[in-house]
């Protein structure tokens, strides 16, 4: 019989599939601003904030973000599990990490609906 090792959180396929799904999201808002600044060519700060200001857009740019951050977070532990062999280091930054998107999230909301 043969024992197998399991090193990491060996999350597999779900971070695969997360890396992926976000990418399509963050791929699809890229498309879909560029469609609309070619169709209304904002020009100055009030053209783009009457872009970026409609509420299906704020929805939009929200959800790109954090799927940006969740995208970024995939990465980063996959990163930090693989590189980072000592165990309080890696929890540190692991935290830090989490603390940062977690304060960037809140603040995107803010900047989109405050």
């Amino acid at each position: 019989m043969v024992k197998r090792i399991v090193t990491g959180a060996s999350y597999g396929l779900k971070d695969w599939l997360t890396q992926r799904v976000t990418a399509v999201m963050m791929v699809g808002y890229m498309l879909l601003l560029l469609v609309m600044v070619a169709i209304l060519s904002p020009s100055g700060h009030d053209g783009w904030k009457a872009l970026l200001g409609s509420g299906w857009m704020r929805i939009a740019t929200f959800l790109f973000l954090t799927g940006l951050y969740w995208h970024a977070w995939v990465g980063i532990r996959n990163i930090s599990m693989d590189y980072i062999h000592a165990t309080g280091v890696r929890l540190f930054v692991q935290t830090g990490v989490i603390l940062s998107l977690l304060f960037y999230t809140i603040w995107t909301a803010d900047i989109l609906w405050g």
